[in-house]
């Protein structure tokens, strides 16, 4: 590379103001997602908002408040949710905003094949190394792949960002403007663990054998089955992401990733979300590696993964094993994010594993998250046809192989005791004639 990275890193420094004035009326910005949104370049863009007019704003989700999607924004910013977080579910129920469904592994390439080809690409990266090299830290997921498809790109390069290697690298020469900012990272309080969470926890945790490697999410769910894990061994990380309990299993010995079939003894994930203790962790930790989503999230990638397992959260399930994800009724409250990526993955490695886990109740007990048909309006998140467990602190209901009776069967064992009679009866309608369900027991 340039030898001389050092003037040419001098000479793109600007302020957060002058880098945002490239931004013009109908352009499209991809943002850095989830922790690693930038700070100063995207308020500094929103100053600016009375001289611009239609400005796409595409991301996942990211903390933060999210001023573009506020009411006063609108004619002047418009986000495209790939994933809809809770700072976008008011924009979204205001038709203020847009939802574009995607699997996660798919977006990089929504941005480097066209469709959603940026104009900029607004980031947030780490200082650079000895060899001019800055790390897209804890975002490399689709902010890599943007990054390199977008006509500019304006970097506030983050003295608190961690550097982290892997496939996460960029070099200041492909910064076309740089902010340079000490913004400590977003972080996300632990979630607080009930006994129903714990109970699922540990249903999932009988599913994990010594040596599998996991992909987890975050959340209470995820942390209860970390917790449940502690007596496990040689365990594995290969994971869209994750937090600090994680963490907490390397430094007791559980993950070690010495029994992977593909990455052995690395934790690998696409992006990252916790505690600075979780970001101190990753900062130049050979054993961590970033790397886009296109790879981690792919599929066929993920099945190189021996004993893998996946454990993802969901909002309901239908008596055939239909799963939603992302939605209550019609409103988009998430997305699909990298849940069928893994449960296809999953699917096609060997000894593989894959779990639906949810609370059976949701609205304080008011109502059951196993149905005996969705919601009106809803979108299957996963179909019936690539469930295999479904988790609640009732049991675990194993679906792969069973006939649409012995599925509703199975997954009334686990609802809540006061939703089975409900359950029940909605399974002799569709089932059997009026002789049969006299006689018949669950």
């Amino acid at each position: 590379m340039n030898a001389n990275w050092r003037d040419l890193y001098r000479s793109r420094i600007t302020t957060a103001a002058q880098a945002v004035e490239v931004v013009q009326s109908n352009m499209r910005i991809a943002l850095g997602h989830a922790a690693a949104v930038p700070v100063d370049t995207l308020n500094a863009l929103m100053h600016r908002k009375n001289e611009l007019q239609n400005v796409e704003i595409v991301h996942m989700f990211c903390l933060g408040e999210g001023a573009y999607m506020q009411p006063q924004m609108e004619g002047h910013f418009r986000h495209n949710a790939l994933f809809v977080g809770g700072n976008a579910r008011k924009a979204m129920a205001e038709n203020r905003a847009d939802y574009t469904p995607c699997f996660f592994h798919e977006i990089p390439s929504l941005f480097t094949r066209g469709p959603l080809h940026p104009n900029v690409a607004l980031i947030q990266v780490s200082l650079p190394n000895l060899e001019g090299f800055c790390s897209f830290g804890v975002s490399s997921d689709y902010t890599k792949p943007a990054t390199h498809a977008a006509d500019i790109v304006i970097a506030e390069v983050n003295e608190k960002m961690p550097f982290i290697g892997g496939d996460n690298l960029i070099h200041v020469s492909e910064l076309d403007y740089i902010v340079e900012t000490s913004n400590p990272l977003y972080e996300l309080p632990r979630p607080v663990i009930t006994d129903v969470e714990l109970a699922i926890g540990e249903h999932c945790a009988q599913l994990v054998e010594n040596g599998a490697t996991l992909q987890l999410g975050i959340g209470s769910i995820p942390d209860a089955v970390l917790m449940s894990l502690g007596n496990k061994k040689r365990l594995g990380i290969h994971t869209e992401m994750f937090s600090d309990g994680v963490v907490d299993l390397v430094e007791r010995g559980v993950i070690t990733g010495e029994e992977k079939t593909l990455h052995k003894n690395k934790l690998v994930a696409t992006f990252l979300m916790g505690s600075q203790r979780l970001y101190d962790f990753v900062h130049k930790n050979p054993q961590v590696l970033m790397y886009p989503a296109d790879y981690v999230n792919d599929p066929v990638v993920i099945a190189r993964n021996h004993k893998m397992v996946s454990i993802n959260s969901c909002i309901e399930v239908d008596l055939m094993g239909q799963v939603v994800s992302e939605a209550i009724g019609p409103k988009q409250i998430s997305g699909v994010g990298g849940q069928v990526d893994y449960v296809r993955g999953v699917c096609m490695t060997r000894d593989g594993i894959s779990i639906m886990a949810m609370p059976s109740t949701a609205a304080g007990g008011k109502v059951s998250r196993i149905v005996p048909h969705l919601a009106e309006g809803a979108a299957v998140t996963t179909s019936r046809n690539d469930v295999r467990y479904v988790v609640t602190e009732y049991g675990i209901a194993q679906l792969w192989g069973k006939t649409l009776r012995q599925r509703a069967q199975e997954l009334i064992r686990i609802a809540h005791p006061d939703f089975r009679p409900m359950l029940t009866q909605a399974f002799e309608k569709k089932f059997f004639s009026a002789h049969q369900a006299s006689a018949i027991k669950i």
